[in-house]
Protein backbone atom coordinates (compact mmCIF):
# COMPACT_ATOMS: atom_id res chain seq x y z
CA UNK A 1 0.00 0.00 0.00
CA UNK A 2 1.37 3.85 -0.75
CA UNK A 3 2.45 6.08 1.65
CA UNK A 4 0.27 9.09 2.59
CA UNK A 5 1.91 12.33 2.62
CA UNK A 6 0.71 12.22 6.94
CA UNK A 7 2.71 8.65 6.91
CA UNK A 8 5.71 10.09 5.29
CA UNK A 9 5.54 13.21 8.21
CA UNK A 10 4.83 10.57 10.86
CA UNK A 11 7.89 8.32 9.94
CA UNK A 12 10.21 11.58 9.70
CA UNK A 13 9.23 12.63 13.22
CA UNK A 14 9.82 8.78 14.22
CA UNK A 15 13.78 9.22 12.43
CA UNK A 16 13.93 12.59 14.12
CA UNK A 17 13.12 11.10 17.47
CA UNK A 18 15.10 8.28 17.09
CA UNK A 19 17.81 10.64 16.65
CA UNK A 20 18.43 8.46 13.43
CA UNK A 21 20.02 10.55 10.98
CA UNK A 22 21.25 7.70 8.07
CA UNK A 23 17.28 7.43 7.79
CA UNK A 24 16.50 11.23 8.24
CA UNK A 25 18.77 11.38 5.00
CA UNK A 26 16.94 8.76 2.84
CA UNK A 27 13.79 10.53 3.15
CA UNK A 28 14.97 14.18 2.65
CA UNK A 29 14.62 15.07 -1.35
CA UNK A 30 18.20 16.42 -2.47
CA UNK A 31 17.07 20.21 -2.79
CA UNK A 32 15.11 19.97 1.16
CA UNK A 33 14.91 22.97 2.71
CA UNK A 34 14.25 23.45 6.84
CA UNK A 35 13.46 26.41 7.80
CA UNK A 36 13.52 27.05 11.60
CA UNK A 37 10.82 29.17 13.91
CA UNK A 38 12.94 32.75 12.99
CA UNK A 39 12.98 32.26 9.41
CA UNK A 40 16.42 30.58 8.94
CA UNK A 41 16.67 28.43 6.46
CA UNK A 42 19.17 25.49 5.65
CA UNK A 43 18.80 23.91 1.65
CA UNK A 44 19.88 20.51 1.16
CA UNK A 45 19.90 17.28 2.27
CA UNK A 46 23.61 17.12 2.83
CA UNK A 47 23.82 20.51 4.78
CA UNK A 48 20.49 19.06 6.81
CA UNK A 49 22.09 15.91 7.85
CA UNK A 50 24.96 17.73 9.75
CA UNK A 51 22.37 20.21 11.31
CA UNK A 52 20.49 17.63 12.50
CA UNK A 53 23.97 15.68 14.14
CA UNK A 54 24.91 18.95 15.31
CA UNK A 55 21.32 19.55 17.44
CA UNK A 56 21.24 15.98 18.64
CA UNK A 57 24.73 16.39 20.23
CA UNK A 58 23.25 19.91 22.23
CA UNK A 59 19.84 17.94 22.92
CA UNK A 60 20.92 14.35 23.31
CA UNK A 61 17.18 13.50 24.31
CA UNK A 62 15.43 15.61 21.83
CA UNK A 63 11.89 14.45 20.78
CA UNK A 64 8.58 15.89 19.36
CA UNK A 65 5.14 15.15 20.50
CA UNK A 66 2.43 14.91 17.77
CA UNK A 67 -1.09 15.19 19.05
CA UNK A 68 -3.09 16.75 16.17
CA UNK A 69 -2.49 16.04 12.37
CA UNK A 70 -3.57 17.35 9.57
CA UNK A 71 -3.45 17.22 5.68
CA UNK A 72 -4.12 18.68 2.47
CA UNK A 73 -2.63 17.13 -0.65
CA UNK A 74 1.44 17.22 0.42
CA UNK A 75 1.11 19.34 2.41
CA UNK A 76 1.24 18.36 6.38
CA UNK A 77 0.57 20.45 9.55
CA UNK A 78 1.18 18.65 12.54
CA UNK A 79 0.63 20.09 16.04
CA UNK A 80 2.46 19.45 19.59
CA UNK A 81 5.28 19.79 21.33
CA UNK A 82 9.40 19.54 21.48
CA UNK A 83 11.17 19.13 24.26
CA UNK A 84 14.75 18.26 25.65
CA UNK A 85 17.19 18.92 27.43
CA UNK A 86 20.64 21.14 26.91
CA UNK A 87 23.38 19.28 27.31
CA UNK A 88 26.21 20.32 29.76
CA UNK A 89 29.60 18.89 29.72
CA UNK A 90 27.80 15.59 28.64
CA UNK A 91 25.54 15.57 30.98
CA UNK A 92 21.23 16.36 31.09
CA UNK A 93 21.02 18.81 34.14
CA UNK A 94 16.99 19.09 35.13
CA UNK A 95 17.24 22.54 34.72
CA UNK A 96 18.30 22.51 31.75
CA UNK A 97 15.27 20.51 30.39
CA UNK A 98 12.33 22.14 28.04
CA UNK A 99 9.60 21.45 26.84
CA UNK A 100 7.90 23.93 24.35
CA UNK A 101 4.25 23.76 22.10
CA UNK A 102 5.68 23.36 18.37
CA UNK A 103 4.11 23.13 15.37
CA UNK A 104 5.17 21.70 11.89
CA UNK A 105 4.73 21.56 8.13
CA UNK A 106 6.26 19.03 5.63
CA UNK A 107 5.78 19.30 2.04
CA UNK A 108 6.03 15.63 0.87
CA UNK A 109 7.20 15.25 -3.23
CA UNK A 110 7.99 11.52 -4.88
CA UNK A 111 7.20 10.14 -1.41
CA UNK A 112 10.15 12.14 0.37
CA UNK A 113 9.99 15.33 2.57
CA UNK A 114 11.03 18.16 0.95
CA UNK A 115 10.42 20.83 3.32
CA UNK A 116 10.18 20.95 7.15
CA UNK A 117 9.11 24.24 9.05
CA UNK A 118 9.33 24.61 12.62
CA UNK A 119 7.27 26.88 14.18
CA UNK A 120 8.23 27.65 17.89
CA UNK A 121 8.96 29.65 20.46
CA UNK A 122 12.18 28.95 21.15
CA UNK A 123 12.62 31.34 23.57
CA UNK A 124 13.36 29.39 26.63
CA UNK A 125 15.62 26.87 25.15
CA UNK A 126 17.71 30.19 24.31
CA UNK A 127 17.12 31.14 27.73
CA UNK A 128 18.46 27.76 28.89
CA UNK A 129 21.24 27.76 26.81
CA UNK A 130 22.72 31.69 27.66
CA UNK A 131 22.68 30.72 31.21
CA UNK A 132 25.22 27.85 30.77
CA UNK A 133 27.31 28.96 28.07
CA UNK A 134 27.45 32.63 29.74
Amino acid sequence: MKKTPADIALEFVDHINSHDTASLANVMTEDFLFVDGLGQEVRGWRKMDLGWKGYFELFPDYSIRVDDLFAQGPVVGLFGYAEGTFAAGGELPKENRWKIPAAWKAVIRDGLVAEWRVYADNEPVWKIMRIKRY
